[in-house]
């Protein structure tokens, strides 16, 4: 077959492409490096012609141009299912719609509920056998090509071409376009610096795991901050399983300690559903044997998952009450990123022989205004529920780790009590009085 022919039958400007874009469509951006950022442009350009038209993302860095473009929402709507930063200050302005979900039940809805009229994503440069790479997006992407009506491939030659263990690439067969982006990158996502707090926290966990442990490290500085103190520990033989790889797995893998070699499956192998981080994580991915990338309803699947010995999940929260509910993505009502993989890895790890699941935050926070809060709170008033109490593991903040599992509503609130900030300890004894789930001889 001639592919090269077929690529170039099928090539398009941007601009050309979105003519296929109609009133009322779904429109699929799929999510975070794999976001068209030149097809955006160019959607956002027909803006006077069309109306309604749903717009899909999922941890998307922004900004999306359709969106800004339109800030009365008479032509464009946009929706996530993970707020990025950015998204969360899109549903700050009523910009963004929030769709909840579990990342292993994603493919499910596109499956069952949802129909695609037209599907873009970022890509790697064709190969020789016309297939070209999802890279960091393997995870959240085919199956809603799958979907589409329409296809269309945006190109960018500085994506990295991870190898798969499953929908890992779209050949130019299944696309119905291809537009070359000339993009002079591929997006980039500085590491969060890890202050005392976060250091503390991972200190904690670091004395649960043991050699050979297969690890699930999260977004923010908590994981980065336990990647760096496993990268200087004496553990070994550390394995990969991951929702999202990040820059603290490449600095497992620079001192020796991410080897895969005592998985129970896929063994040899770090497998991921999506990555995003340094230039270096990508070279680092990029045509890598020893990773495998494969979707999330793989990935994220708690029987896959607890196929590991000794799988540790390492999460952030929000904030949890006495009751030990956990809340991972709102501060109130408002939406700040989204349940994700949480509670997939949280089931699988606890499944797991030996397995552990960590839900990790500061114990306290300050406002704007300079006013200090517990995010230990004696009852949810508005927050969204992501772990379910009956579901609720190890919970640690940087004044210990304890673990809930098998507790009672008393046994709970003295500790979640006793690693709240010193601060307000007194008055979460009083609320859990009043809630009737204290002991007189408790500690306090």
């Amino acid at each position: 077959m001639d592919y090269m022919q077929e690529y170039k039958s099928k090539l398009r400007t941007p601009d050309e492409a979105v003519k296929c874009v109609k009133d009322g469509d779904w429109v699929d951006y799929t999510g975070s490096c794999g976001f068209p950022v030149k097809l955006d442009e160019a959607l956002s350009r027909r803006r006077d012609e069309l109306h309604h038209v749903r717009l899909q993302g999922n941890l998307v860095f922004g900004p999306v141009a359709a969106v800004e473009a339109d800030p009365e929402q008479e032509h464009f709507v946009y929706n996530t299912w993970h707020c990025s930063g950015y998204e969360r200050k899109l549903c700050d302005r009523g910009l963004g719609f929030f769709t909840p979900m579990i990342f292993r039940n994603q493919s499910w809805y596109y499956k069952k509920f949802i129909h695609v009229n037209v599907a873009m994503v970022t890509v790697a440069p064709m190969d020789s056998h016309g297939y070209f790479s999802l890279g960091c997006v393997v995870g959240s992407s085919k199956f809603i090509l799958d979907q589409a009506d329409v296809v269309i491939l945006e190109v960018n030659e500085h994506t990295p071409r991870i190898r798969g263990g499953l929908e890992d690439a779209v050949h130019i067969s299944e696309a119905d376009m291809v537009v070359e982006s000339g993009l002079a990158s591929y997006p980039t996502v500085p590491a969060a610096a890890p202050k005392a707090e976060d250091v503390a926290i991972a200190s904690y966990i670091l004395p649960q795991l043991v050699d050979g442990a297969t690890i699930q490290l999260g977004i923010g500085s908590v994981p980065n901050a336990l990647g760096e103190q496993i990268a200087q520990s004496d553990l070994r033989d550390l394995g990969m399983h991951t929702e999202l790889c990040s820059d603290a797995y490449l600095s497992l893998f620079r001192e020796g300690k991410l080897t895969n070699t005592r998985k129970a499956i896929n063994r040899g192998k770090g497998v991921l559903g999506l990555a995003f981080g340094s230039r270096e994580l990508y070279d680092w991915l990029s045509d890598n044997a020893g990773v495998a990338a494969f979707p999330l309803s793989y990935v994220n699947d708690p029987y896959v998952i607890s196929q590991h010995e000794n799988m540790v999940s390492i999460n952030g929260c929000v904030s949890a009450d006495l009751y030990g509910q956990v809340c991972s993505e709102s501060s109130g009502t408002r939406q700040i990123s989204g349940t994700g993989g949480q509670l997939d890895f949280l089931t699988g790890a606890a499944m797991s022989k030996g397995g552990k699941a960590f839900l990790c935050m500061t114990s306290a926070y300050t406002d704007k205004a300079g006013v200090k809060h517990s995010r230990i709170v004696p009852t949810f008033s508005g927050d969204i529920v992501t772990s379910p109490r009956s579901q609720a593991y190890y919970i640690v903040t940087e004044y210990g780790c304890v673990n809930l599992a098998g507790k009672s509503t008393w046994e709970r609130a003295e500790a979640l009590i006793s690693i709240a900030h010193p601060d307000f300890r007194d008055e979460l004894v009083k609320a859990a009085e009043a809630q009737r789930i204290w002991l007189p001889e408790n500690k306090r």
